[in-house]
């Protein structure tokens, strides 16, 4: 009875980090699915549609990178950053007010956890754009 009550809490963590991942990269991985939908709608089978939507929400990922390590003007990365972030706050927001459909009964304070998710998702998706795109300085 308790190794099943310690996998089902191993199992949920690991959902949660799995849904914590997939609203960091919201916006490739949306892209990778919706290539997936039409390339299989379009009659490439399966494996097919699998392929296109890895090599799409790659395609995504790295131009966004490469947009934002690429480009001098604040303001550009500005917007770049807002492309990917913004997708990345808004499935944060939206899962943590899945998660919290039954176990906040205050709407005010289910909002307030829900926004503050969306926010930390969003600053972590930021955060990991800049990480990937900012060269590594080891010191010379």
């Amino acid at each position: 009875m308790i190794a099943v009550m310690l996998m089902s809490v191993a199992l949920i963590a690991g959902l949660c980090v799995l849904a914590y991942t997939l609203a960091v990269y919201a916006l490739p991985f949306m892209l990778a699915i919706e290539a997936a939908r039409f390339a299989y709608v379009t009659g490439s089978g399966l494996i097919g549609a699998g392929l296109v939507g890895i090599v799409a929400g790659a395609a995504a990922y790295g131009l966004l990178v490469l947009a934002f390590a690429s480009l001098r003007s604040p303001v550009l990365r500005l917007i770049v950053a807002l492309v990917f972030a913004a997708p990345a706050a808004v499935a944060g927001y939206a899962l943590v007010h899945g998660v919290t459909g039954e176990a906040v009964p205050s709407e005010v304070w289910r909002q307030i956890f829900c926004v503050i998710g969306g926010g930390f998702v969003g600053v972590s998706a930021l955060v990991r754009l800049i990480a990937i795109a900012s060269p590594i300085h080891n010191g010379d």
